[in-house]
């Protein structure tokens, strides 16, 4: 699903009513200004019409097509034509035609090419007045009317949206605080959010949110107390059983069939510790135990366990570490998580390994943590399932199928990175898992004081 921003979304609906709203505004100013910038001018031309009309009542007229030229005629100017009862011309300004404005003359207003006309009521003379007006000078009336009215409030736009904007920016800045607060909540954080001093909607929000971390930090810490008290209530059993078969298998001759079964009994309760102790990381990892966020050194842990898993190998055929000139990887998280979740990553390898190709782990120059061993390839499907609980490859061997599960979510924990691959490019076979960690430092052996 898409993102989109509340903010966004209000500014974009605010003004698009407020676009649209000023828009039919101009669009009504526009019109009412026409028709009133109309009006008026119609008003003078009649007015003039008519007082020419009343002028040239008591005014003798000469010869037909005479011309009044008078100084400053522009074609903005009105024109009038004196027309005789033939319809003649007989008087006319300068910048009129010499034929009537209309053929057909009577009294109101006609509309031509270049003029709109207003021929006045006929009195007790034989002459009409036919007054003209340029469409040119109507036109450029109207649009100069038309814009001083519309442009301002097109030109305001910007300062509405400017303004919109920053009064939704700021109403939203508690909503952008406890947006903060709640993001910055969880790898370790789970304090109550404090009083941030929210308008009424958010108060009910922030109040849901605190009750929630309060019910997530108390489920935590009884699955954290719950894992450590089984972890001491069963190991303890099982390896107060496990030296009394071992003393059992003391007493008596391996070669018979007792000796054969206390083998047995000795190797199923080890795989059943092992079981339990796989569980109780499983039931850590899925309690949040990676969630802290210290400081510490990744290679460290990681000679520590390579060391460990190398002089005891209970699988497998070894490890060799390549550290590539680098001395320290400082990383932020859990350290016993980290642990743990290196720990059945190299245990896998070491279980599933085949021949006697030892498990390479390398370190990369970013930081990453790449182990590779060598085993027969694995199906996509299978490679896809493998970090789901008690999922095993394939390969036979008795592993409790929860190993990359414990890895795999304490990674997710830590915001690091476990990438599967099989086969190996290099080899067409084996199997590699490489883990990412976010923003290591990574210190040279040379960068050393």
């Amino acid at each position: 699903m898409k993102n989109w921003s509340l903010a966004t979304r209000i500014v974009s609906s605010v003004l698009s009513v407020v676009t649209l709203s000023l828009l039919a505004l101009s669009l009504a100013v526009a019109g009412f200004t026409r028709y009133e910038i109309t009006e008026r001018l119609d008003n003078s031309l009649q007015e003039v019409s008519e007082r020419l009309q009343a002028t040239i009542a008591t005014q003798p007229h000469g010869s037909r097509d005479t011309v009044a030229w008078v100084p400053g005629v522009g074609p903005r100017t009105l024109a009038y034509q004196v027309v005789d009862q033939s319809g003649h011309v007989v008087l006319r300004s300068q910048n009129a035609p010499v034929q009537p404005f209309v053929p057909d003359i009577h009294t109101g207003f006609v509309d031509t090419t270049r003029f709109r006309v207003y021929i006045a009521a006929p009195t007790d003379t034989a002459y009409r007045v036919l007054v003209g007006e340029p469409t040119l000078h109507r036109r450029g009336a109207t649009w100069r009317a038309t814009a001083i009215a519309i442009v301002p409030i097109l030109v305001f736009l910007p300062v509405i949206w400017l303004l919109v904007r920053v009064i939704v920016r700021r109403a939203l800045r508690p909503l952008d605080r406890l947006h903060d607060e709640m993001q910055s909540r969880g790898s370790g954080n789970l304090r109550p959010i404090p009083s941030l001093d929210l308008p009424v909607e958010l108060v009910s929000i922030q109040h849901a949110v605190n009750t929630l971390l309060a019910r997530l930090e108390t489920a935590l810490s009884t699955e954290r107390a719950f894992a450590a008290s089984a972890a001491h209530e069963l190991r303890n059993p099982l390896g107060a059983l496990l030296a009394q078969v071992q003393m059992l298998g003391r007493m008596v001759s391996p070669h018979m069939e007792a000796g054969r079964r206390v083998d047995i009994i000795a190797d199923r309760t080890r795989r059943l510790g092992r079981t339990v102790e796989k569980l109780l990381q499983f039931s850590r990892a899925s309690s949040g135990v990676a969630f802290r966020r210290n400081r510490f050194d990744l290679l460290t842990v990681l000679r520590v366990l390579a060391d460990d898993l190398d002089q005891n190998p209970r699988d497998g055929c070894g490890i060799i570490l390549t550290v590539n000139g680098i001395s320290h990887i400082f990383v932020h998280g859990d350290m016993d998580a980290t642990g743990i979740m290196l720990r059945n990553l190299l245990e896998n390898a070491l279980l599933h390994g085949v021949g006697d190709i030892p498990v390479h782990v390398t370190v990369l120059p970013d930081g990453s943590i790449d182990i590779i061993n060598d085993c027969p390839a694995l199906a996509a499907d299978m490679l896809a399932r493998l970090t789901s609980p008690f999922v095993r490859g394939g390969t036979g061997t008795r592993g409790s199928g929860l190993g990359l599960t414990i890895a795999s979510n304490i990674a997710r924990q830590m915001d690091a990175t476990v990438c599967l691959r099989s086969p190996l490019p290099e080899s067409g076979r084996g199997f590699g898992a490489r883990i990412t960690f976010p923003d290591p430092d990574v210190i040279p052996a040379s960068g050393l004081a």
